[in-house]
């Protein structure tokens, strides 16, 4: 399991790195571990953060990570394919399924991530998502030059899963074609591999405004 706390959430307007604002009492990245290590009993978590937050943020969660079950630390890179790449090379190589989740996704469903498990391990990739409900336009500049059919659209999530051979070689190919991919699962697909979209849950929003974070205070008091 990598967990990548990376990014600094700037569209967030919080004080402090995204994965560091706590949610009722609890930091995202302790809340989307906590949830991680509900997954299954055999598991490693990795944790993939920026250096610079370290000392500051990850060192005083240190205790509650680690009681979660957290195994390593390791610097994330400048984008999410590397810290993800960093993370992945960090990882068991004896380990059979890569999952990947964002540290500030601390409510995915549990038993939809069991079932892309298994998804993954049948077919080499798979992820939680859930259909588009709204309306699609494509727009150039301001104009709608169409509307997309959304029957087929789906808005990927996380967890994201793959088989570690498929991912390895996933990676190389991306590294050797200069590919960068916008999530996990993109790498699979561009080296033709099977990905397998699993329902995940309107509940799993990835906390990224101010408004997401009032959700995700009514979802923990929810929970808690």
């Amino acid at each position: 399991m990598l967990l990548l706390a990376s990014g600094r959430g700037e569209r967030l307007g919080a004080a402090i790195p995204k994965a560091y604002v706590a949610v009722r009492g609890e930091a995202l990245v302790v809340r989307s571990l906590r949830r991680l290590s509900q997954v299954c009993d055999e598991r490693e978590i990795i944790l993939a953060v920026n250096p610079e937050h370290r000392e500051p943020f990850v060192e005083p969660l240190l205790p509650a990570l680690r009681e979660h079950g957290l195994d390593q630390v390791v610097d994330g890179g400048a984008t999410r394919q590397a810290s993800m790449t960093n993370a992945f090379e960090a990882s068991d190589p004896q380990s059979e399924i890569v999952l990947v989740h964002d540290a500030a996704r601390p409510f995915f469903p549990v038993a939809a991530v069991r079932d892309a498990i298994a998804r993954a391990s049948e077919i080499g990739g798979a992820l939680l998502a859930i259909p588009v409900s709204d309306t699609l336009k494509s727009v150039d500049g301001s104009t709608v030059t169409g509307t997309v059919d959304r029957s087929r659209m789906w808005a990927a999530q996380t967890p994201q899963l793959a088989r570690r051979a498929d991912l390895a070689t996933a990676i190389e190919r991306a590294h050797e074609d200069g590919f960068v991919a916008t999530d996990d699962v993109s790498l699979l697909e561009h080296a033709g591999i099977p990905v397998e979209v699993v329902t995940g849950s309107p509940r799993n929003l990835k906390v990224t405004t101010p408004a997401d974070l009032a959700v995700a205070e009514h979802f923990a008091a929810e929970e808690d």
